[in-house]
């Protein structure tokens, strides 16, 4: 008898394992490890957002909502992004309100996505995406960033569209970058958009954490593509609100018409309250980030000035909350076995680089989404490692 685990999608067999979300699962087995893996803010959702959600559902706003968001919702969205990035996007019709960024880009990527198409995608880079297009039946091009300062070049980028030609479907871009925390400005977006404007390529421009730029202005390769470019933006880290599962997409209009169909029979719609207290966010919490910040400004210039004193060279993160890493030679350079052997002996989780693509070898990943004094600890017990280490 046939096991009917073997008929299934036949593309689900090349669809990686979610090693990074593995990773951290084991990491939490052990309660004295101090974990500096996933990316999720350690402060909570504000509170007038939190009595917004409770305040719908006492009004009974439970029911399904519009397909593409709740129109206050979708006006929000259009006015705030106009404000931060002066492009307008129609709420009648360019937006879409997904339930969260990783919903959005599924639908996104289903949605544009045949057989043979290839989507370039900047590395070290997140996961996510990888797995998103093997599901749709197309193919990732990892473009190896580590050599450039962690950045795209456009003769990089010129050097694949000359390689893969008129099979390059898509460029993903995130801005500010996990696992890096480096942030490319407006001019050099600029010249990335210069290589492919006019060319039938899409950019896919993943934003979650452009509240999270400390050093230049935010910058958005849709202010200078937007006739090419989908954005994605959401409010789980802006907001604290990860558990709350909401986002949205920003595309023009043909492009958005088209997500759209695979949003409609993918999930329905995004839960009401929830966009309720998405409205609350926008409308009354622009100033909710600004202690956020301010902390992990002071968590980032710490992590940093300790690995340097330990041998850790890592790029400088201008964005979101991450610090990528390279191994001292004297350590194990398996950046895998490395970040077990942390958890074992040192009690601290960090990410292995490797799970992030080429260019992530010999790195690891530290999140600084934790209290100071927790840094505080693990960077103690990080440097007694190292030392011990180096002196075998």
């Amino acid at each position: 008898m046939s096991k009917l685990s073997e008929n299934v999608h036949s593309t689900l067999n090349q669809i990686p394992k979610f090693k990074l979300f593995n990773f951290s699962q084991y990491a939490l087995k052990f309660p004295d490890v101090i974990q500096l893996t996933l990316g999720e803010p350690d402060f909570n959702t504000p509170d007038h957002i939190k009595l917004a959600a409770i305040k719908a559902i006492i009004n009974n706003h439970t029911r399904y909502a519009p397909q593409r968001g709740i129109p206050a919702l979708l006006n929000a969205i259009s006015a705030d992004v106009e404000q931060k990035l002066g492009l307008h996007y129609d709420p009648k019709d360019e937006i879409i309100v997904t339930n969260g960024v990783t919903e959005g880009c599924y639908a996104t990527i289903m949605a544009l996505a045949n057989p043979g198409d290839i989507f370039l995608l900047p590395t070290p880079g997140f996961p996510m995406y990888v797995a998103d297009v093997a599901i749709a039946g197309a193919e990732i091009v990892e473009i190896d960033i580590s050599k450039d300062n962690f950045k795209l070049t456009p003769q990089l980028l010129q050097k694949y569209l000359d390689k893969y030609g008129d099979r390059v479907k898509g460029l993903i871009m995130v801005n500010p970058s996990n696992p890096t925390g480096v942030a490319m400005n407006q001019a050099e977006l600029d010249a990335l958009a210069d290589v492919i404007r006019g060319k039938n390529i899409f950019v896919i421009s993943d934003e979650i954490y452009n509240c999270l730029w400390y050093e230049d202005e935010i910058g958005s390769i849709a202010k200078a593509l937007p006739e090419q470019t989908i954005m994605f933006n959401g409010f789980s880290k802006t907001y604290c609100m990860t558990g709350w599962r909401i986002g949205y997409i920003c595309a023009p209009r043909e492009i958005s018409a088209q997500i759209f169909k695979v949003h409609c029979f993918a999930l329905t719609d995004t839960v009401t309250f929830v966009q309720d207290a998405a409205i609350e966010a926008l409308v009354n919490g622009q100033d909710d980030c600004l202690p956020m910040k301010k902390a992990y400004i002071e968590r980032r210039d710490y992590i940093c000035d300790a690995l340097a004193k330990m041998g850790w060279e890592h790029p400088f993160p201008q964005g979101a909350f991450y610090v990528f890493a390279k191994a001292p030679e004297f350590l194990e350079q398996d950046d895998e076995k490395l970040a077990y052997d942390l958890i074992n002996n040192a009690k601290i989780a960090v990410a292995p680089g490797s799970y992030f693509g080429k260019g992530g070898e010999h790195y690891l990943r530290f999140s600084y989404a934790i209290s100071l004094n927790d840094i505080k600890i693990a960077m103690e017990r990080l440097k007694k490692y190292t030392a011990e280490r180096k002196l075998q």
